[in-house]
């Protein structure tokens, strides 16, 4: 039941990701496409208007933007308002006044002072500490009769001044001008006398009228009440917008109406985005099934495909309809690239038949645009090799690129009507398509997507086969036997893979970290041991086998520490499989006399089993390597023997029922392993050992 529910779930999940698919996949071809000679409605504030834009019919509407400016305008009218002037401020300075004067009769009439004493008590006070030192100096030096006169004036222009209203924000301007317009003329001052009465007067005034916050804001409230909506009008065909202009926010307003308005996409163009939309999906999904069925575990796979599919359908979207020289810059055979390289060449050719449809479906039918696509994408997936190497995606560029001048000379040169400028702006998109943009897409795409989704590639596993990587220098640095093993074991399993088809290069990368869990404690493990010390010799057969079988646990924790993708974290549970230790579990049967007393599963590794070719042959190598390295054959026949013994085990134990190795594979797999294992443990001549020099004694020996 539980496996039932689990297959239910597995194929609900995809059921569901391709019915999001085809409504993705419709919803985007039915959006409406913008012509590049209609105008650009889309436009926000700031934007330069490309052309004049004209309302298509008449529009009237309450525009929120012109309201509001109408409303800052009313605002900015209303001025603030201050209180009348207070008369206890008048008549607590006029006070003051008369003490400041009255103090300064003090300081010139102390005859014992002397200048600077009088100079510092007159700057003591707070309103004249600001005064220059030449008028200080003449309000000291003056005689009597001309101290009297500056006095009397300077109380006076002061009392006077502090009649009128005095604001806070305005007290600089009062005593600028008013206080100088207020001297009498008739009086004969000297100018010395005139600035000194203009100075003790400008020092001695203070604001007298204060800021009403509460009537200012009653004044703000009626102000925006009297305002009244603004209905903004504009009639068929009239201007809103001329061509270089700035786009304001009443524009870019009056813009969003006319969206608002325009009538939605008429529903034959949509039942034609579903039909689309379906015919893709059921295609794609009809061919996974019938020919990919073992490459499609996971549904992120579907994901990923169904991803790059509406992205370049997107690009599609927005480089096709309606224009001249784009649409053959847009890199379609990237898809075919990416395909090519993530799942398989087949894959790759039928996904870029289907872009190419819906590329002639944008262009309105265009046979030219659709073959110009999918023979790009079919050259670019079949003519794709040895993707460990960035050239060869620029070769294989150079393949489309080629395909696309084929293209436009098959469909363009009969009609014999384009211009010389016209074919070369063709030429130049076409080789720019295959040549640079198509690669280019490609590798960014890896980049972006590769741990997004969880999927490997020849430049990552060339990358993680270097033996600089950190995890395989820790490898080499604290278990160097197994270091050696994994090296060991991954020519035996590469070549094999060659031998049957299998990805190679991910075989051999997978043997290199098939045993990092090692690290941990190598000690316990006999490639590291020194020979005849053996740790386990001192561990009841339990606890030894759950320290090799924790080895897997590690290695996988180690794996997602250091960020490996799946495929080569795989090959760490899948190499053991389900199988037991045998040698510890025979040694707790012989120390416990009784099978039933001992618990067979702590034996066996937790597994899965091998799902995959690769997995299974690293299985296969890693059992035949350390097998023959521990019998040391010597002859090609004893190790033919120990190979088929292994093969034939894990044969018979299941092991390889998942994995979707056939017996002819097997075959290839032994006579494979037999070849690379004959060139490794060959016989080796024993050279006798030289005699050892005889030393002459140092002194001759005496009778």
């Amino acid at each position: 039941m539980s496996e039932r529910l689990r297959l239910l779930w597995h194929y609900g999940r995809l059921w569901l990701l391709a019915v999001a698919f085809t409504a993705a996949l419709a919803a985007l071809l039915a959006t409406p496409t913008i012509r590049p000679d209609a105008p650009n409605i889309n436009l926000t504030v700031g934007d330069i208007a490309p052309q004049n834009i004209v309302a298509p019919e008449r529009i009237s509407y309450e525009s929120a933007e012109l309201t509001n400016q109408a409303r800052q305008a009313a605002l900015a009218s209303v001025r603030d308002v201050y209180d009348p002037p207070d008369p206890q401020v008048t008549r607590e300075q006029s006070q003051r006044i008369r003490q400041v004067l009255a103090y300064l009769d003090s300081v010139r009439q102390d005859p014992y002072a002397t200048p600077q004493q009088r100079r510092a008590w007159v700057q003591a006070v707070p309103e004249l500490s600001s005064l220059a030192p030449s008028v200080v100096e003449e309000l000291l030096s003056a005689s009597e009769t001309d101290w009297q006169a500056i006095k009397d004036e300077a109380q006076r222009v002061a009392e006077r001044a502090m009649q009128e209203p005095i604001r806070e924000d305005a007290l600089d301007e009062a005593r600028r001008y008013r206080v100088p317009a207020l001297i009498d003329p008739a009086l004969d001052l000297s100018p010395q006398e005139r600035t000194a009465v203009i100075a003790l007067a400008q020092a001695l005034i203070v604001p007298n009228s204060r800021f009403n916050a509460a009537a200012t804001e009653e004044a703000r409230r009626k102000a925006l009440e009297s305002v009244q909506p603004v209905i903004k009008t504009y009639e068929r065909n009239q201007i809103i917008v001329r061509a270089g202009e700035p786009v304001t926010p009443a524009v870019a307003e009056a813009l969003q109406h006319i969206r608002q308005t325009q009538p939605q996409s008429d529903l034959r163009a949509s039942l034609v985005a579903f039909l689309a939309a379906l015919l893709v999906t059921a295609t794609g999904a009809l061919y996974i099934n019938r020919f990919s069925p073992n490459d499609w575990g996971h549904p992120r796979q579907v994901l990923l495909l169904a991803v790059l599919f509406l992205a370049f359908t997107a690009g599609a979207k927005l480089m096709v309809p309606e224009r001249t020289v784009l649409p053959y810059v847009f890199p379609a055979a990237a898809l075919a690239m990416f395909v090519s390289v993530v799942f398989n060449a087949h894959l790759a050719v039928v996904v870029s038949i289907l872009l190419g449809l819906i590329v002639g479906l944008l262009r309105g039918g265009s046979l030219e645009l659709a073959a110009y696509m999918t023979l790009g994408g079919a050259m670019a997936a079949l003519s794709l090799r040895r993707t460990e190497r960035l050239y060869a995606f620029f070769w294989a560029g150079s393949g489309v690129a080629l395909v696309n001048l084929l293209a436009l000379v098959v469909f363009r040169l009969p009609a014999a009507n384009l211009d010389t400028s016209g074919w070369a702006l063709l030429v130049g998109a076409a080789l720019a398509n295959g040549i640079v943009l198509s690669p280019v897409v490609t590798l960014a795409g890896f980049f972006l997507l590769s741990r997004p989704f969880d999927f490997v590639t020849a430049l990552q596993l060339h990358e993680l086969a270097r033996p600089n990587h950190p995890l395989l220098q820790e490898l080499l640095r604290k278990s160097p036997g197994t270091y050696h093993h994994s090296l060991m074991v991954g020519n035996l399993a590469e070549q094999a893979a060659e031998a049957i088809g299998a990805d190679a290069l991910l075989t051999r990368v997978g043997a290199f970290y098939h045993d990092i869990g090692k690290t941990i404690q190598p000690y316990f493990y006999v490639e590291n041991q020194v020979e005849g010390q053996n740790v386990h010799d001192r561990l009841d057969p339990r606890t030894s086998a759950q320290i090799l079988i924790g080895h897997v646990k590690e290695g996988i924790e180690l794996a997602r520490r250091y960020r490996l993708p799946s495929r080569v974290r795989a090959f760490i549970p899948e190499h053991h499989g389900t199988m037991r230790v045998s040698f510890l579990y025979q040694k707790a049967l012989e120390l416990a006399g009784n099978s039933g007393a001992v618990n067979e599963s702590a034996f066996r590794y937790p597994g899965p089993k091998p799902q995959s070719r690769e997995t299974a042959l690293l299985m296969l190598a890693d059992g035949c390597e350390a097998a023959v390295r521990s019998a040391r054959p010597t002859s090609l026949e004893e190790i033919d023997a120990i190979v088929r013994k292994v093969i034939t085990d894990r044969v018979s134990q299941g092991q390889l029922d998942e994995c979707g190795l056939t017996l002819q594979d097997l075959e290839r797999v032994r006579a494979s392993f037999v070849t690379t294992l004959k060139g490794t443990f060959h016989p080796r001549l024993k050279y006798p050992e030289a005699e050892p020099p005889v030393r002459e004694p140092a002194h001759p020996p005496t009778s």
